[in-house]
């Protein structure tokens, strides 16, 4: 059985496709930009804020001191907002709360900056007891980039081959891979489930409920 599962964030444990859609979308129309649909945002969203505003705005706007602007407009609004529209996905609490009574330590590895991880996460799912919760710090590559998950092993100790890791992208698989744990793709999130299989996931899961099925399943033992 798995001793620690870690989670993305975004599409993963929480839909917030819609305050991060909203809080772009107030930083372009505040700086003259085009806006996008909402339904947009489940491309540009996976790689942190940067990345997400690079994606926003039109494709000669993408200078260094531009995105540092909208990056900066972003953050002011995304920290007043980012639970307007935010909710848990369907038996996310459930499966928590489930895997937490199993003994199993649970830990978060998201792109988004660390200040907003803990409020959500703090917010949404005050009663987990939480082994590590990990945002976006200055100084550290993001994901795919396996340093975040590095970090969390370094405050949980256990045996890779224990390890869960948990998302709903390409980026999450990726990242799995390198820190070289298990993946699982769950599809209710922002991308497909050909993108997750494309990326080569361990496991693809429908439901929450999948996730505890995948914990609980007998592996071979590898010293690692």
């Amino acid at each position: 059985m798995k001793q620690l599962v870690i989670f993305d964030l975004d599409g993963t444990l929480l839909n917030t496709i819609a305050d991060l859609g909203a809080a772009t979308n107030h930083a372009l129309r505040e700086s003259g930009y085009p806006v996008h649909s909402i339904s947009a945002y489940n491309m540009f969203v996976g790689n942190g804020v940067t990345r997400l505003i690079e994606r926003a705005l039109p494709e000669d706007e993408r200078s260094p001191e531009n995105v540092i602007t909208i990056r900066e407009k972003f953050r002011e609004y995304y920290d007043e907002h980012l639970a307007d529209a935010t909710v848990p996905y369907p038996g996310i609490p459930e499966m928590l709360h489930e895997l937490s009574d199993m003994g199993v330590k649970l830990a978060v590895a998201s792109n988004k900056y660390h200040q907003a991880v803990e409020t959500l996460i703090r917010r949404f799912f005050p009663d987990i007891p939480w082994a590590a919760i990990e945002g976006q710090k200055e100084g550290v590559p993001v994901k795919p980039d396996p340093s975040i998950i590095f970090e969390i092993l370094g405050k949980v100790p256990v045996r890779k081959s224990k390890v869960l890791y948990t998302g709903d992208s390409a980026v999450d698989m990726e990242t799995a891979r390198r820190a070289c744990v298990d993946s699982c793709g769950v599809t209710w999130g922002f991308r497909s489930v050909k993108e997750l299989k494309d990326a080569h996931a361990d496991n693809i899961t429908d439901t929450p409920d999948g996730i505890i099925h995948i914990v609980r399943r007998p592996g071979l033992e590898l010293d690692v």
